[in-house]
């Protein structure tokens, strides 16, 4: 029996914090400056979205045992 130094739950919750903060960023960004099409803040959106719901997806399945 392997101990994980940090559990399934919470790596996917921090994963789901980072899909959230990805879009906060583009909608605080854009309020800001004014600049709702933006290919520099839409790379950066896409990244930690997308990083985020893939480790919330993946995380957030159930080992088999």
């Amino acid at each position: 029996m392997s101990e994980e130094l940090i559990s399934r739950e919470r790596l996917s919750m921090l994963y789901g914090l980072l899909a959230a903060l990805g879009i906060t960023f583009y909608i605080s960004w854009s309020v800001i400056y004014g600049t709702w099409f933006d290919v520099g803040v839409y790379t950066i959106t896409a990244v930690m979205v997308g990083f985020g719901l893939i480790g919330y997806f993946l995380y957030s399945l159930e080992e088999d045992q």
